[in-house]
């Protein structure tokens, strides 16, 4: 292990323990040194680490802080590295998708207002008249968004939206030869308003369920080329 590594586990183990809690100041570096036996330079390269995926704060003319760690804002640094997985790698995620997505279209359908209903069946509308990848793309977007607030678990709503990140850099409807895959998510969209309308939390999930493997599918078919 290296120091920069032992002077990480032993945050974390601060942290994990509670002896440093949400929000908590960190003790003076060098306390922090002493106690984790580290050099400066490395609990520093460990506090950056930490930093980045939101652990900890790094105020300016203040000091270093834990964080709240908010379950979805530590999520959200997931991203950082579900974005660099290859097509093979992404794929492998679809199962953990099908299940989240599918749990939230069934709260969604649970608490169905209708102003949500409305909001996904103008979406879709616009949805299916475009053939604009980028609008199309960003539609998508705010339709499963949408349905996460709906579903009203922040954390579960960051951990699908870090899952489709990656997702979006792999581009199935912008040409000919995609066409059946954007008429295969159209429906799919529809199915799940549908379900959502009739109030039916069994149906959405299937709805969802189907809707995020039909993706899978297309990705695995077309196997297209990553955008930056």
């Amino acid at each position: 292990m290296t120091v920069m590594m032992s002077a990480l586990a032993g945050l974390r183990q601060m942290i994990a323990s509670g002896a440093l809690a949400p929000g908590q100041q960190f003790p003076p570096e060098a306390e922090l040194c002493r106690e984790l036996d580290v050099s400066r330079s490395s609990l520093r390269e460990a506090v950056r680490v930490l930093a980045t995926v939101g652990v900890i704060e790094v105020r300016h003319g203040s000091g270093t802080y834990v964080s709240q760690l908010n379950p979805a804002d530590i999520i959200r640094g997931f991203s950082l590295t579900v974005d660099l997985l290859p097509l093979e790698g992404l794929l492998q995620l679809f199962e953990i998708r099908r299940v989240l997505e599918g749990n939230a279209a069934a709260q969604a359908a649970a608490r169905a207002p209708e102003e949500l209903v409305a909001r996904l069946s103008d979406l879709c509308d616009r949805m299916e008249a475009s053939s604009d990848g980028d609008v199309v793309a960003e539609l998508d977007d705010q339709f499963h968004e949408a349905i996460c607030a709906a579903a009203g678990n922040a954390t579960v709503t960051s951990l699908i939206s870090v899952l489709r990140s990656r997702g979006r850099h792999y581009r199935i409807f912008d040409s000919g030869p995609a066409a059946p895959a954007k008429r295969a998510s159209d429906e799919g969209h529809r199915a799940i308003v549908d379900a959502l309308a009739r109030r039916d939390p069994a149906a959405a999930t299937a709805a969802a369920s189907v809707h995020v493997a039909r993706t899978e599918y297309w990705l695995t078919r077309l196997q297209p080329t990553p955008e930056a």
